[in-house]
């Protein structure tokens, strides 16, 4: 049965409901893993779907008894932890609708979301968060750690809603459609102020079907979840996980991935291009790092890697001699690259973000390729994807079963299907044809390449158009150092960029280059340092057409950050307000 059929037949049967997939999964499957994750004590917990299902009715309980509607709105504010999963699925099977907050924003945004949204409750991890909604319009705030006067604690929740017959769940789960609001995802905005996606349970029961139809992920897999949870990217691999019935292990803490993958042992995870980036640069430099012999067996081992990899993507047969090589390069060197990621992983999913076709193809020659995919919260997250059978490197992909792409006279990429928004919280209905803001084409075997963000865009003052993103992805898989660069030339006779540089990375090259400074700023300024990035940009324009060379660059004292508001939570880069703010520098390349 082809991908359509599949997933047609799939959602003729579908529940309508959040509430009620997971209803399904927990009849289908009560005592299998559903997920596991570090308790108070660093030690793995584990909860089978019957669990999970008791602790999602129980908030739900809860809800109701403080007074839940239908639709009404209940904003998270958290880390991505088990009790984020917890408390949304209580919310959607309570009839509610959830309105994600990132942890990070500001206290100015929290303000704007709460109203814009009419959330009736919150839900915050600490009471740092709790700050940040008191003097709301809020009527109830639910405290996920510790205790505050100001808050019931969610222990305090699911006691209220033990006291409630089970079947009054049960009744308010049953009473919820396809086309009731399930969650409001405020776009965290490269400009301007957040709007609400308005995503109903078609939604997310489209990507929980379609990403069954399309068989990438089974039942027996295990995944491993640290995106955050108020991105639509990790709301869509939730609903999809209910479906398949597949555990997922979660910790929202991003500094624990390399310590937790070799205990947790995951099969699959999904990242954004950052980490495949940050990843790449630092098993280049560990291998490096001596030279000699290992660093010449390393990247012997990945070049046949490469080879063997691309004989299989072209689906033909590893020759004799070059399986030999492979089954060396493998045990010598690949394997215990693998290693390091648990030893099981199958695959990783990259999505967000425009990722390097070097560096997934740097990661199928180590035997854990990138299947990476495109879509907007919009979109409900997913609505391109690599398949194995039809993997091409560089292009997001096939579009997912029942989601049509066309693209427009300017190049732009315009998306219809079932995952699409209902529209903006208070702008009314969505169009029949989604506007991506994308530029893209379609390729001769039928993927999706995204070229470039239309609004990024820019022109030379000689008349030539510069797609900057790929000029900055294709940095990225040069340069070891490169944290973000921003490439810039809107009016200006030739193109310039700001170039954030890893501070860990950078830490490590001064250490081993004999450069000492006492801060980032002091190394960045160093002449060795600035011959070495000099190098990857010469690099760089080796491959560039001549109009879209970079001719000057600054590298920034200061690195871009989520805290800072130059990246959005999903670490996309607020390109105008970097610009804006590097202003000064940037008019100094052009001078002089």
């Amino acid at each position: 049965m082809n991908e359509q059929a599949a997933w047609e037949q799939a959602q003729q049967s579908a529940p309508p409901s959040v509430g009620a997939l997971l209803a399904d999964r927990i009849a289908r499957t009560p005592d299998a893993e559903a997920y596991r994750w570090r308790g108070p004590d660093g030690g793995w917990q584990s909860q089978t779907w019957a669990e999970a299902g008791q602790v999602a009715q129980e908030i739900a309980a809860g809800l109701l008894t403080l007074g839940l509607q239908p639709e009404d709105r209940v904003a998270i504010m958290s880390g991505t932890r088990i009790e984020w999963i917890h408390v949304d699925l209580g919310v959607m099977c309570a009839g509610g609708a959830t309105t994600t907050i990132y942890p990070t924003s500001s206290i100015e945004d929290v303000t704007h979301i709460l109203a814009d949204s009419g959330s009736r409750f919150a839900v915050v991890e600490s009471a740092e968060q709790l700050d940040k909604v008191t003097g709301s319009a809020v009527e109830h705030v639910i405290l996920m750690d510790g205790t505050d006067s100001r808050a019931l604690t969610l222990a305090d929740l699911r006691e209220r809603g033990r006291a409630l017959p089970p079947e009054t769940v049960t009744k308010a789960t049953v009473a919820v459609t396809s086309d009731h609001l399930a969650t409001l995802i405020y776009t965290s905005g490269t400009t301007g102020r957040p709007k609400g996606v308005r995503l109903p349970h078609r939604c997310w029961i489209y990507q929980a079907t379609a990403t069954q139809a399309v068989d990438l992920v089974g039942p027996d897999d295990l995944g491993y979840l640290w995106l955050p949870l108020a991105h639509v990217f990790g709301k869509a691999l939730g609903a999809a996980q209910i479906a398949i019935g597949h555990a997922t292990a979660v910790d929202g803490d991003v500094t624990r991935i390399i310590e937790n993958l070799p205990v947790v042992k995951p099969t699959v995870m999904p990242a954004v291009p950052r980490v495949f980036e940050k990843v790449h640069a630092g098993v280049l430099a560990a291998a490096h790092k001596d030279g000699g012999v290992k660093a010449r067996l390393f990247d012997w081992a990945v070049g046949v890697g490469r080879r063997a990899a691309r004989t299989r993507r072209a689906g033909e047969k590893v020759p004799a001699g070059l399986a030999v090589q492979h089954r060396i390069a493998d045990k010598l060197v690949l394997s215990k690259v693998r290693a390091r990621f648990g030893g099981r992983m199958r695959f990783f999913l990259s999505g967000s973000a425009a990722l390097s076709a070097d560096i997934c193809e740097f990661f199928d020659a180590l035997g854990l390729p990138i299947l990476e995919g495109y879509g907007l919260t919009e979109t409900s997250a997913g609505a391109f994807v690599n398949r194995f059978d039809h993997l091409e490197y560089g292009t997001v992909g096939l579009p997912l079963p029942g989601t049509e792409v066309r693209i427009a006279e300017d190049g732009e990429i315009l998306i219809k299907g079932p995952g699409l928004m209902d529209g903006y919280h208070g702008f009314g209905a969505a169009d029949e044809w989604l506007h991506t803001g994308d530029i893209g084409e379609i390729t001769a075997r039928g993927s999706l390449k995204i070229t470039d963000r239309k609004k990024d865009l820019f022109k030379t003052s000689g008349g030539k158009y510069v797609a900057p993103q790929a000029i900055e992805t294709r940095f990225a898989a040069i340069c070891p150092l490169s944290a973000q660069m921003v490439v810039y030339g809107e009016g200006r006779n030739y193109v310039t960029a700001l170039i954030d540089l890893d501070p860990v990375a950078v830490r490590t090259w001064a250490t081993e280059n004999g450069v000492t400074g006492d801060t980032h700023a002091d190394l960045v300024r160093s002449p060795q340092l600035r011959a070495a990035v000099d190098a990857y940009v010469a690099q760089l324009n080796a491959a560039l057409g001549r109009w879209e060379t970079v001719k000057r660059f600054t590298i920034l004292e200061r690195n871009l950050s989520v805290e800072n508001g130059d990246l959005t939570p999903s670490l996309k880069l607020r390109r105008r307000l970097v610009e804006q703010r590097n202003s000064h520098l940037l008019d100094e390349l052009y001078t002089g």
